[in-house]
Protein backbone atom coordinates (compact mmCIF):
# COMPACT_ATOMS: atom_id res chain seq x y z
CA UNK A 1 0.00 0.00 0.00
CA UNK A 2 1.31 2.99 -0.83
CA UNK A 3 1.91 6.15 1.62
CA UNK A 4 0.51 9.42 1.87
CA UNK A 5 3.60 10.85 0.98
CA UNK A 6 3.91 8.66 -2.20
CA UNK A 7 0.20 9.48 -3.45
CA UNK A 8 0.82 12.72 -2.97
CA UNK A 9 3.62 12.49 -5.30
CA UNK A 10 1.87 10.48 -7.39
CA UNK A 11 -1.37 13.00 -7.77
CA UNK A 12 1.46 15.81 -8.86
CA UNK A 13 2.90 13.91 -11.53
CA UNK A 14 -0.52 13.05 -12.70
CA UNK A 15 -0.97 16.90 -12.69
CA UNK A 16 1.96 17.65 -14.43
CA UNK A 17 1.53 15.33 -17.20
CA UNK A 18 -1.85 16.34 -18.14
CA UNK A 19 -0.90 20.15 -17.93
CA UNK A 20 1.92 19.65 -20.14
CA UNK A 21 -0.16 17.08 -22.57
CA UNK A 22 -2.92 20.19 -22.76
CA UNK A 23 -0.37 22.85 -23.78
CA UNK A 24 2.55 20.91 -25.38
CA UNK A 25 0.23 21.11 -28.88
CA UNK A 26 -0.74 24.57 -28.74
CA UNK A 27 1.81 26.54 -30.15
CA UNK A 28 2.44 24.44 -33.01
CA UNK A 29 -1.73 24.90 -33.98
CA UNK A 30 -1.06 28.78 -33.43
CA UNK A 31 1.89 28.96 -35.42
CA UNK A 32 -0.28 27.03 -38.34
CA UNK A 33 -2.55 29.23 -38.35
CA UNK A 34 -0.81 32.58 -38.21
CA UNK A 35 0.88 30.72 -41.24
CA UNK A 36 -2.09 30.58 -42.88
CA UNK A 37 -3.05 34.33 -42.37
CA UNK A 38 -0.01 35.01 -43.40
CA UNK A 39 -1.77 33.70 -46.96
CA UNK A 40 -4.51 35.12 -46.83
CA UNK A 41 -2.94 38.44 -46.96
CA UNK A 42 -1.14 37.66 -49.77
CA UNK A 43 -4.32 36.80 -51.74
CA UNK A 44 -5.73 40.16 -50.09
CA UNK A 45 -3.15 42.17 -51.34
CA UNK A 46 -3.34 40.92 -54.96
CA UNK A 47 -6.77 41.11 -55.23
CA UNK A 48 -6.37 45.10 -54.19
CA UNK A 49 -3.72 45.32 -56.93
CA UNK A 50 -6.00 44.05 -59.14
CA UNK A 51 -9.02 46.45 -58.23
CA UNK A 52 -7.14 48.94 -58.46
CA UNK A 53 -6.35 48.10 -62.11
CA UNK A 54 -9.79 47.48 -62.56
CA UNK A 55 -10.29 51.23 -61.18
CA UNK A 56 -8.02 52.66 -63.22
CA UNK A 57 -9.28 51.24 -66.26
CA UNK A 58 -12.87 52.16 -65.92
CA UNK A 59 -12.03 55.73 -65.01
CA UNK A 60 -9.98 55.97 -68.61
CA UNK A 61 -12.64 53.95 -70.40
CA UNK A 62 -15.24 55.79 -72.60
CA UNK A 63 -16.77 53.17 -74.39
CA UNK A 64 -19.77 52.11 -72.34
CA UNK A 65 -19.66 48.40 -72.75
CA UNK A 66 -15.85 48.85 -71.79
CA UNK A 67 -17.12 50.52 -68.53
CA UNK A 68 -19.70 48.32 -67.74
CA UNK A 69 -16.98 45.31 -68.35
CA UNK A 70 -14.66 47.16 -65.86
CA UNK A 71 -17.39 47.96 -63.51
CA UNK A 72 -18.22 43.64 -63.14
CA UNK A 73 -14.42 43.11 -62.56
CA UNK A 74 -14.34 45.63 -59.42
CA UNK A 75 -17.21 44.18 -58.41
CA UNK A 76 -15.78 40.34 -58.28
CA UNK A 77 -12.54 41.86 -57.13
CA UNK A 78 -14.87 43.84 -54.31
CA UNK A 79 -16.42 40.06 -53.25
CA UNK A 80 -13.11 38.42 -53.17
CA UNK A 81 -11.88 40.76 -50.70
CA UNK A 82 -14.69 40.28 -48.57
CA UNK A 83 -14.57 36.68 -48.64
CA UNK A 84 -10.98 36.79 -47.79
CA UNK A 85 -11.56 39.20 -44.43
CA UNK A 86 -14.04 36.33 -43.74
CA UNK A 87 -11.55 33.46 -43.86
CA UNK A 88 -9.12 35.40 -41.40
CA UNK A 89 -12.08 36.25 -39.38
CA UNK A 90 -12.77 32.13 -38.92
CA UNK A 91 -8.90 31.85 -38.63
CA UNK A 92 -9.10 34.19 -35.88
CA UNK A 93 -11.71 32.79 -34.02
CA UNK A 94 -10.40 28.86 -34.12
CA UNK A 95 -7.34 30.60 -32.57
CA UNK A 96 -9.23 32.05 -29.73
CA UNK A 97 -11.30 28.65 -29.70
CA UNK A 98 -7.91 26.76 -29.22
CA UNK A 99 -6.71 28.62 -26.17
CA UNK A 100 -10.30 28.46 -24.48
CA UNK A 101 -10.54 24.62 -24.73
CA UNK A 102 -6.65 24.43 -23.47
CA UNK A 103 -7.38 27.15 -20.15
CA UNK A 104 -10.92 24.75 -19.58
CA UNK A 105 -8.73 21.90 -19.75
CA UNK A 106 -6.38 22.74 -17.47
CA UNK A 107 -9.16 24.29 -15.02
CA UNK A 108 -10.60 20.71 -15.19
CA UNK A 109 -6.94 19.59 -14.39
CA UNK A 110 -6.37 21.59 -11.35
CA UNK A 111 -9.74 20.48 -9.90
CA UNK A 112 -9.26 17.37 -10.06
CA UNK A 113 -5.71 17.68 -8.83
CA UNK A 114 -6.97 19.37 -5.85
CA UNK A 115 -9.73 17.30 -5.15
CA UNK A 116 -7.22 14.03 -5.05
CA UNK A 117 -5.08 16.35 -3.08
CA UNK A 118 -8.11 16.91 -0.24
CA UNK A 119 -8.93 13.18 -0.58
CA UNK A 120 -5.75 12.25 0.10
CA UNK A 121 -5.64 14.26 3.16
CA UNK A 122 -8.64 12.95 4.84
CA UNK A 123 -7.55 9.51 3.89
CA UNK A 124 -3.89 9.99 5.72
CA UNK A 125 -5.32 11.52 8.71
CA UNK A 126 -7.95 8.16 8.99
CA UNK A 127 -5.52 5.84 8.35
CA UNK A 128 -3.15 7.52 11.25
CA UNK A 129 -6.23 6.92 13.75
CA UNK A 130 -6.72 3.81 13.35
CA UNK A 131 -2.75 2.79 13.58
CA UNK A 132 -3.34 4.16 17.01
CA UNK A 133 -5.87 2.39 17.98
CA UNK A 134 -4.30 -0.84 16.89
CA UNK A 135 -2.16 -1.16 19.97
CA UNK A 136 -4.89 -0.91 21.93
CA UNK A 137 -7.06 -3.54 20.21
CA UNK A 138 -4.31 -5.68 20.37
CA UNK A 139 -3.05 -5.71 24.38
CA UNK A 140 -7.15 -6.28 24.56
CA UNK A 141 -7.61 -9.28 22.14
CA UNK A 142 -4.32 -10.95 24.15
CA UNK A 143 -5.91 -10.64 27.29
CA UNK A 144 -8.37 -13.90 26.82
CA UNK A 145 -6.17 -15.36 24.75
CA UNK A 146 -3.41 -15.85 27.59
CA UNK A 147 -3.66 -19.34 27.79
CA UNK A 148 -2.63 -20.49 24.94
CA UNK A 149 0.14 -22.28 24.12
CA UNK A 150 3.58 -21.22 23.38
CA UNK A 151 3.66 -22.87 20.44
CA UNK A 152 0.62 -21.94 19.26
CA UNK A 153 1.39 -17.88 19.88
CA UNK A 154 5.31 -18.87 18.33
CA UNK A 155 3.42 -20.31 14.74
CA UNK A 156 0.94 -17.33 14.09
CA UNK A 157 4.63 -15.09 15.02
CA UNK A 158 5.85 -17.08 12.49
CA UNK A 159 3.12 -17.21 9.67
CA UNK A 160 2.47 -13.15 10.34
CA UNK A 161 6.27 -12.38 9.35
CA UNK A 162 5.89 -14.49 6.38
CA UNK A 163 3.33 -12.23 5.45
CA UNK A 164 4.92 -8.90 6.54
CA UNK A 165 7.84 -10.30 3.73
CA UNK A 166 5.49 -10.94 1.02
CA UNK A 167 4.18 -7.96 1.45
CA UNK A 168 7.49 -6.04 1.24
CA UNK A 169 8.50 -8.26 -2.05
CA UNK A 170 5.53 -7.05 -3.98
CA UNK A 171 5.95 -3.12 -2.43
CA UNK A 172 10.01 -3.27 -3.80
CA UNK A 173 10.25 -5.25 -6.49
CA UNK A 174 11.41 -3.51 -9.20
CA UNK A 175 9.60 -5.67 -12.58
CA UNK A 176 6.56 -5.28 -10.38
CA UNK A 177 6.60 -1.83 -9.78
CA UNK A 178 7.17 -1.18 -13.45
CA UNK A 179 4.35 -3.39 -14.34
CA UNK A 180 1.86 -1.18 -12.10
CA UNK A 181 3.46 1.61 -13.01
CA UNK A 182 2.79 0.89 -16.61
CA UNK A 183 -1.14 -0.69 -15.75
CA UNK A 184 -1.82 3.02 -13.89
CA UNK A 185 -0.04 5.37 -17.07
CA UNK A 186 -2.41 3.27 -19.34
CA UNK A 187 -5.75 3.96 -17.11
CA UNK A 188 -4.68 7.58 -16.83
CA UNK A 189 -4.07 7.92 -20.68
CA UNK A 190 -7.23 6.23 -20.98
CA UNK A 191 -9.30 8.57 -18.54
CA UNK A 192 -7.19 11.61 -20.15
CA UNK A 193 -8.44 10.57 -23.73
CA UNK A 194 -12.53 10.00 -22.57
CA UNK A 195 -12.26 13.57 -20.66
CA UNK A 196 -10.74 15.40 -23.99
CA UNK A 197 -13.69 13.51 -26.45
CA UNK A 198 -16.41 14.59 -24.29
CA UNK A 199 -16.62 18.76 -24.01
CA UNK A 200 -19.04 17.77 -21.47
CA UNK A 201 -16.57 17.47 -18.78
CA UNK A 202 -15.32 20.66 -19.12
CA UNK A 203 -16.97 23.58 -16.63
CA UNK A 204 -19.27 25.83 -19.25
CA UNK A 205 -19.99 29.29 -18.87
CA UNK A 206 -23.81 29.23 -18.20
CA UNK A 207 -24.19 32.57 -20.31
CA UNK A 208 -22.10 31.70 -23.28
CA UNK A 209 -23.36 31.80 -26.28
CA UNK A 210 -24.41 28.48 -28.57
CA UNK A 211 -23.79 27.25 -32.09
CA UNK A 212 -24.60 24.81 -34.22
CA UNK A 213 -27.12 22.46 -34.88
CA UNK A 214 -26.62 21.08 -31.93
CA UNK A 215 -27.01 24.07 -30.40
CA UNK A 216 -24.32 23.68 -27.82
CA UNK A 217 -21.39 25.76 -26.69
CA UNK A 218 -18.12 26.48 -28.89
CA UNK A 219 -15.47 23.57 -28.52
CA UNK A 220 -13.03 21.84 -31.01
CA UNK A 221 -12.57 22.67 -34.55
CA UNK A 222 -15.50 24.79 -36.28
CA UNK A 223 -16.87 25.69 -39.28
CA UNK A 224 -18.61 28.93 -40.32
CA UNK A 225 -21.24 29.33 -42.82
CA UNK A 226 -20.72 31.56 -46.05
CA UNK A 227 -24.01 32.58 -46.32
CA UNK A 228 -24.48 36.17 -44.43
CA UNK A 229 -27.78 35.16 -43.67
CA UNK A 230 -27.38 32.24 -42.04
CA UNK A 231 -29.35 32.27 -38.77
CA UNK A 232 -26.63 29.70 -36.58
CA UNK A 233 -23.36 30.91 -38.60
CA UNK A 234 -20.67 28.19 -36.96
CA UNK A 235 -21.18 24.36 -36.94
CA UNK A 236 -19.04 21.88 -35.16
CA UNK A 237 -17.13 19.29 -37.47
CA UNK A 238 -18.64 16.54 -36.23
CA UNK A 239 -22.25 17.68 -36.18
CA UNK A 240 -22.13 18.79 -40.09
CA UNK A 241 -19.82 15.24 -41.17
CA UNK A 242 -16.29 17.15 -41.73
CA UNK A 243 -12.96 16.23 -40.77
CA UNK A 244 -11.55 18.94 -41.95
CA UNK A 245 -11.91 22.18 -43.59
CA UNK A 246 -13.30 22.09 -47.24
CA UNK A 247 -11.16 24.34 -49.95
CA UNK A 248 -13.52 27.03 -51.14
CA UNK A 249 -16.58 28.00 -49.71
CA UNK A 250 -18.82 26.18 -47.62
CA UNK A 251 -22.52 25.83 -46.72
CA UNK A 252 -24.29 24.69 -43.74
CA UNK A 253 -27.54 22.07 -44.46
CA UNK A 254 -30.05 24.64 -44.05
CA UNK A 255 -28.97 27.01 -46.54
CA UNK A 256 -27.33 24.74 -49.21
CA UNK A 257 -28.99 22.64 -51.95
CA UNK A 258 -28.39 19.53 -53.08
CA UNK A 259 -24.33 20.24 -53.56
CA UNK A 260 -22.54 20.62 -50.48
CA UNK A 261 -20.63 24.05 -51.77
CA UNK A 262 -23.89 25.32 -53.53
CA UNK A 263 -25.84 27.55 -51.83
CA UNK A 264 -29.63 27.68 -52.30
CA UNK A 265 -30.77 29.38 -55.50
CA UNK A 266 -33.31 32.07 -53.99
CA UNK A 267 -30.48 32.41 -50.93
CA UNK A 268 -27.58 33.19 -53.75
CA UNK A 269 -29.56 35.55 -55.39
CA UNK A 270 -30.36 37.78 -52.89
CA UNK A 271 -26.96 37.64 -52.04
CA UNK A 272 -25.90 39.19 -55.55
CA UNK A 273 -28.26 41.50 -54.91
CA UNK A 274 -27.27 43.01 -52.31
CA UNK A 275 -23.56 43.27 -53.39
CA UNK A 276 -24.58 45.15 -56.47
CA UNK A 277 -26.43 47.51 -54.40
CA UNK A 278 -23.27 48.56 -52.64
Amino acid sequence: MLSPANGEQIHLVNYVEDYLDSIESLPFDLQRNVSLMREIDAKYQETLRELDEHYEKFRREADGAQRRRALACIQRALIRSQELGDEKMQIVSQMVELVENRARQVDSHVALFEARQELSDTTGHSRAGQDKSKPETAAQAEKPNSKRSRRQRNNENRENAANNHDHDDITSGTPKEKRAKASKKKKRSKAKAEREASPADLPIDPNEPTYCLCNQVSYGEMIGCDNDECPIEWFHFSCVGLNHKPKGKWYCPKCRGENEKTMDKALEKSKKERAYNR
